[in-house]
């Protein structure tokens, strides 16, 4: 009888749990890999290749972002009233496909960060306090608040979303509403290379400023106040260069000593 009137709830609850377990599923891989390689607050893309990086960068996206898309994936179940699994699961896939071609661009943006902490200490700086006073500038700008907004009240957008046709109707919500999660986190992570692409203690900072920015009745205004803070950052850094591990030279020697070994 609970089950009958709580029908409408378990759907909801069952979704949250799997993003729940997967996400700890991701987490669990990326400890995993970053500690088996040595890594951590490196430059660079810490040796290496494309198809590594991407394939890490798709597994931290799992782990980081999952959690927070919990409230648009509720309610888009909602709308399926047949074949649930396989479209959430095309739903998944768009979502990721988004952030599994941000790592390309990534790729690129680690290697020239790597190339710069090489051997140009003071044009790391620089870029270290530009990148935070990006990121500051982004986080309060319309635009910014645009895109969260989108995130946080996604019932307005299903209308859309319910408007596309096809086989892939699931995948092309997924992709669209992977485009406005870059959208509102893009700027976040670039911070990744700043502190390390695998710099396991930056991960869980952002991912709770994400999700936090995402759930909180206060995030918009939450997300503002990180903006202001990574303004200061910039300040700080500029002063200690120290703060943003990802572009610090020393950082090369354990993976220089990691090849000769």
């Amino acid at each position: 009888m609970t089950t009958t009137r709580l029908g409408s709830h378990v759907p909801f609850s069952a979704i949250t749990l799997a993003l729940i377990g997967l996400s700890a599923v991701a987490w669990t891989g990326t400890v995993a890999w970053a500690r088996s390689a040595g890594m951590g607050a490196m430059p660079g893309t810490m040796g290496m290749d494309l198809m590594a990086f991407v394939a890490m960068w798709s597994l931290m996206m799992m782990a980081m972002m999952l959690p927070s898309v919990g409230p648009f994936v509720g309610v888009y179940q909602r709308t399926i009233t047949e074949f649930r699994l396989p479209r959430l699961v095309g739903l998944g896939l768009g979502y990721l496909v988004v952030w599994a071609a941000v790592g390309v661009g990534a790729f690129a943006i680690a290697t020239w960060f790597g190339d710069l902490a090489a051997g140009h200490e003071t044009a790391t700086q620089v870029v270290a306090v530009a990148t935070f006073c990006l990121v500051g500038v982004y986080q309060l700008s319309p635009l910014k608040s645009r895109c969260l907004s989108h995130c946080r009240t996604p019932v307005g957008h299903m209308l859309h979303y319910l408007g596309f046709q096809g086989t892939l109707r699931d995948v092309r919500a997924g992709f669209s509403h992977g485009w406005y999660c870059l959208g509102c986190c893009w700027a976040l992570m670039v911070l990744m290379v700043a502190f390390g692409v695998m710099n396991i203690a930056a991960m869980v900072a952002l991912t709770a400023i994400i999700a936090i920015e995402r759930v909180w009745r206060h995030g918009e205004r939450f997300a503002r106040i990180i903006g202001a803070a990574s303004i200061a950052y910039a300040v700080a850094l500029i002063f200690v260069p120290e703060l943003a591990p990802g572009l610090d030279p020393g950082g090369l020697m354990p993976m220089q000593d990691m090849s000769a070994a």
